[in-house]
């Protein structure tokens, strides 16, 4: 392991565009360097966070970097809720369909009932009457019965 001493130079964005720009000027005389401008425009930021002034540039690239994958991710984020919206949506379709279907079965167990209902009164009338029949064709044939057995007049 090698321990580097001295001093360390702080790292300077401008110090390495003009140090590139030497470079480029000094191993291809063909290719023309561009006169060196600072940037004037900032990069576009999401309107919720500012720049402050006592910033360095790598500082304001650093950070400006760093909000775009947040903001990136939070696109992602809302991207899910979406997702859970449609869910909610067929969650609420199946909610009233399956409210639809409880009220057609109570329905239809109300028509059940009420023929149920209709047999068990039904059932009943025809056992009264089958009774009634019965006991009307017993008396007949008791009456049958006592005259056969009366002497003849």
């Amino acid at each position: 392991m090698r321990v580097q001493t001295g001093t360390v130079k702080h790292f300077d964005a401008n110090r390495l565009e003009g140090e590139v720009r030497d470079a480029v000027q000094q191993s291809h005389p063909h290719v023309q360097a561009l006169d060196f401008r600072p940037r004037t425009l900032a990069p576009r930021v999401p309107d919720y966070v500012t720049h402050r002034d006592d910033v360095s540039e790598i500082g304001k690239l650093s950070a400006e970097a760093i909000v775009k994958e947040y903001e990136e991710t939070a696109k992602e984020i809302e991207t899910m809720g979406d997702v859970v919206r449609e869910m909610v949506q067929r969650t609420e379709q199946l909610t009233a369909s399956a409210s639809a279907m409880l009220a057609d079965i109570k329905a239809t167990a109300a028509r059940y009932r009420k023929e149920g209902k209709r047999m068990f009164t039904e059932i009943e009338s025809c056992s009264s009457a089958t009774d009634e029949v019965r006991r009307l064709c017993e008396s007949f044939r008791d009456k049958l019965a006592a005259k056969e057995a009366e002497p003849p007049k």
